[in-house]
């Protein structure tokens, strides 16, 4: 399964459909395997990003702000989506991973930063 992150800088990028950086993640038996793909868009698009997620072939999106239709779409796509995540996301990451992280999210690490 893959697992995409929108990211800014080291965080949860805070909205969807302004992301220009996302993390692709190739998960087996609940682990990484091989290196996580950082890809740099060439704008920020919800459409594009959507396009990007059904073609990269990827199961799950960790996002923080999400439009209704964006969301709507992955859904229809049988995508999962975990929305509202607030902070690091290499510590998104790991709680999801451990099976800590839901929808709407604030992760103990945003303190840090």
């Amino acid at each position: 399964m893959k697992i995409l992150i929108t990211v800014r800088e080291n965080m949860v990028a805070p909205r969807f459909d302004l992301a220009t950086e996302v993390l692709i993640v190739t998960i087996e038996n609940g682990r990484p395997a091989g290196e996580p793909r950082f890809i740099l868009l060439p704008r920020a698009s919800g459409e594009e990003l959507c396009g990007m997620i059904v073609k990269e072939d990827v199961s799950i999106v960790l996002c923080g702000g999400l439009e209704e239709t964006h969301y709507q779409y992955l859904m229809w796509k049988k995508i999962k989506v975990l929305d509202g995540i607030v902070g690091p996301y290499e510590e998104a990451l790991e709680c999801f991973l451990a099976g800590r992280l839901a929808a709407r999210t604030i992760l103990p690490g945003i303190l840090a930063t």
